[in-house]
């Protein structure tokens, strides 16, 4: 077989391995009993969270206000009343920790039962059986990234936590940091500090500029493609943009569909998929969309971004290149079908070029002036980038090292109190910090106890670690140039799941990746 066939076939054996094929007929019968119990117990994990997140809804100022899942809430920042503040921290804390929608029991049954079943299917825990095909591979790479990042990030959110405190002082409080006053102070910390406002930087980044003269401009510069607007191509909705991409001598590509306003029947959030996958095999090229959900502007308005909606914008469409430059003989192995703690790399690499300034000058113009933005502007924008960076990267490092504990317990651990096992987990990695709480406890983690991400949520902080040195080696060698861009889509973007993760970084980067640039991105070192 060629290697792309033998890696086909490896795929498939392995499904099966994963699966337990080679159990014997009891052990699989068993192996069918776990699984079963599982989808239930995940099932009602979702529906006693989703339960609980509506009972704990709280009535602030006459207003009733939905908790969101995550920790922290939303319109702490806003609220200057500390007494409302603890209230709906305190809600969120504890929407499912006892009580009628408590989830404690179920998320326990869940840890043990996957336990049981990585060890049916011969491994320690549940992670080591889970990670066995992805880039990091064992939990003792996890464990060792997480120990390297730690110290970091935990000594810049103290630094952070006495800026607040000072803030809290000099504003007339009389009382010492709690996890509920943070977002607020650290509001009035942040105005002060960089005095960002999003009204000032919006005129800059209009949509459809920002798109064409931004996004696809750097993928002209790094990969040769162009791009044609095609309106004569049937769209599920009047509001989506059709392009056709043509490689650099003229050869079609793919087409690209944008989808960017909310809408009422769509989802939150934004992501990419494929509408036809590349394949040579079935001799297609790739039909592939972004979603998004900007707010749509009124007729005749520009549709104005947030900094925050134009990054999003260059992620989503790292993405797409990631499905564009596809080159497989099989749509399974094809593009974006890699493991999780690999896939977010290309499209958070493609962020870093939002702000470069052969990119920037391009498409950043007031959309009624014509003015490039100011420089002042731009310094601002990249200031206020690494703020409160010590928080936020404390309580998703606090989150991911949570999941990685709950999926190395053996099976005969014994749990009696899902907060002791918390704050122990977090104690033994430094990771407990008082003001700091994690960005899900436990009691509400749908990611990993209702969803797919079970000894997986590090992949996100994994991946940024990737784009970060990546990115040092496109400043070590140039920058943004047509050479480095085709480097990084022979050895990275283009080869889908047809090798190991870890020899196709070092081919392209000629050295493991190191935490460094991400500290340094993130403010932290």
């Amino acid at each position: 077989l060629d290697a792309e066939s033998l890696k086909l076939l490896e795929n498939y054996y392995e499904d099966f391995v994963v699966a337990g094929a080679n159990l014997s007929a009891t052990d699989k019968e068993t192996l069918k009993k776990y699984n079963s119990e599982l989808a239930s117990l995940e099932t009602d994990f979702n529906q006693t969270l989703l339960e609980g997140s509506l009972a704990a809804a709280q009535t602030i100022n006459g207003q009733k206000v939905a908790i969101v899942n995550t920790t922290q809430q939303p319109l702490l920042s806003e609220l200057p009343d500390r007494n409302a503040r603890k209230q709906l921290f305190e809600a969120s804390w504890n929407r499912t920790d006892g009580g009628a929608h408590n989830t404690n029991d179920i998320l326990k049954r869940i840890a043990l039962l996957r336990a049981k079943k990585a060890e049916l299917l011969g491994f320690k825990n549940y992670a080591e059986w889970s990670l066995q095909r992805t880039m990091a591979k064992t939990p003792a790479a996890i464990a060792q990234f997480f120990k390297d990042l730690v110290p970091a990030s935990v000594g810049k959110a103290k630094v952070e936590a006495k800026e607040i405190q000072a803030q809290i002082a000099k504003t007339g409080g009389n009382f010492t940091l709690e996890p509920y006053d943070w977002n607020f102070y650290a509001e009035q910390v942040r105005k002060a500090k960089y005095d960002l406002d999003e009204n000032e930087i919006k005129p800059y980044f209009e949509l459809k500029n920002a798109l064409e003269n931004g996004v696809f401009y750097a993928a002209t510069k790094l990969y040769g493609i162009t791009f044609k607007e095609r309106k004569d191509i049937p769209v599920y909705h009047p509001d989506v943009l059709v392009y056709e991409l043509f490689e650099e001598d003229g050869t079609p590509l793919g087409l690209f569909y944008g989808d960017f306003f909310a809408r009422e029947s769509k989802r939150g959030g934004a992501w990419m998929s494929n509408f036809v996958n590349q394949s040579k095999l079935l001799g297609t090229k790739p039909v592939i969309y972004n979603v998004c959900n900007y707010v749509k502007p009124a007729e005749g308005k520009p549709a104005l971004l947030t900094y925050d909606e134009l990054t999003t914008l260059f992620h989503e469409f790292g993405h797409a290149l990631h499905g564009f430059f596809a080159n497989q003989q099989y749509a399974s192995l094809s593009g974006t079908a890699v493991a999780r703690d690999f896939v977010e790399f290309p499209s958070q690499f493609n962020e870093h070029w939002a702000l470069y300034p052969d990119i920037l000058k391009n498409y950043a113009v007031h959309y009624e002036t014509k003015q490039p933005i100011p420089q002042a502007l731009i310094d601002k924008i990249k200031k206020a980038s690494t703020f409160n960076e010590g928080y936020a990267f404390t309580e998703v490092l606090a989150a991911a090292n949570l999941d990685l504990q709950w999926h190395t317990i053996p099976s005969d651990t014994i749990i009696n109190n899902v907060s002791d096992f918390e704050k122990k987990a977090l104690e033994r990695t430094g990771l407990w910090v008082k003001e700091v709480p994690l960005r899900y406890r436990s009691s509400y983690f749908a990611h990993i106890f209702g969803g797919g991400y079970g000894a997986g949520y590090y992949s996100y902080q994994w991946t940024e670690m990737l784009c970060h040195d990546a990115y040092q080696w496109f400043e070590e060698n140039g920058g943004l140039t047509r050479a480095n861009g085709q480097r990084f889509r022979d050895l990275i973007l283009s080869k889908g799941n047809t090798m190991d993760y870890e020899k196709m970084y070092l081919a392209f980067r000629g050295k493991a990746p190191a935490i460094e640039p991400l500290l340094k991105a993130r403010g932290l070192k």
